[in-house]
C-alpha cells in the first residue's frame, strides 16, 4: 500500500501524488472498498484519479529512486530495441509497454522509434503519425519520472541522459 505524500507511477497517466487513501463518498461504491486519490503531475487541468488499491487493470508502482534510476541509465547502451515482428500489431504492443509503466521498455521502445525514424529517413519518408505520437508519450513517461530522483527538470532530462552515456 503506498503512503500520503508518495509519488507513484500510475498507468499511462504516469507520475501522480497520492493525496488520499480512503473509502469514496460516493453513491453506488461500497464504503468498504478503498481508493488512491491521485493527482498526476505536469498536467495541468487533469482532475484527480480515484484508483482501488486492490485494482488489478492498471499498473500503480513507486517512482525509481536516485540509485535505480543511475543504474538504469548506466545500462541504458545495453537495452535493446523492441522486437516487433508483426507490423499490424505494433501500435497494440506500443500501448501494452506504456500500459505496463516498465522503464526498460520504455527504453526499449524509444530505440524502436529512433531506429525505424532512421531507416524511414534513409530512404525519403517520414515517421509515422503513430510513431511520433508513441515517441513523444514513452519519452514523456520515462523524463518524467527520472526528473524526482535525479531532482532535475524534466526538460533537462534528455542530456543528462545523453552526457551519461557518452561518458560511459
Amino acid at each position: 500500500m503506498f503512503d500520503v505524500g508518495e509519488f507513484v507511477v500510475f498507468g499511462s497517466d504516469g507520475v501522480c501524488r497520492v493525496e488520499s487513501v480512503g473509502a469514496l463518498d460516493m453513491e453506488g461504491i461500497s464504503k468498504e472498498k478503498l481508493f488512491y486519490t491521485l493527482v498526476p503531475l505536469g498536467k495541468s487541468g487533469k482532475g484527480k484519479i480515484f484508483a482501488p488499491v486492490d485494482g488489478k487493470k492498471v499498473t500503480i508502482r513507486r517512482v525509481v529512486n536516485r540509485e535505480e534510476a543511475d543504474k538504469l541509465i548506466a545500462e541504458i547502451k545495453e537495452i535493446g530495441k523492441l522486437d516487433i515482428t508483426d507490423e499490424k500489431k505494433r501500435e497494440e504492443r506500443y500501448k501494452e509497454v506504456i500500459h505496463n509503466c516498465d522503464l526498460r521498455e520504455v527504453i526499449q521502445l524509444i530505440k524502436e522509434i529512433h531506429s525505424r525514424k532512421e531507416m524511414r529517413d534513409a530512404i525519403g519518408k517520414k515517421l509515422t503519425a503513430m510513431d511520433e505520437r508513441y515517441f513523444m508519450i514513452a519519452e514523456n513517461c520515462l523524463y518524467s519520472e527520472l526528473s524526482l530522483p535525479l531532482e532535475m527538470e524534466k526538460s533537462e532530462i534528455k542530456d543528462y541522459i545523453t552526457s551519461k552515456c557518452e561518458i560511459a
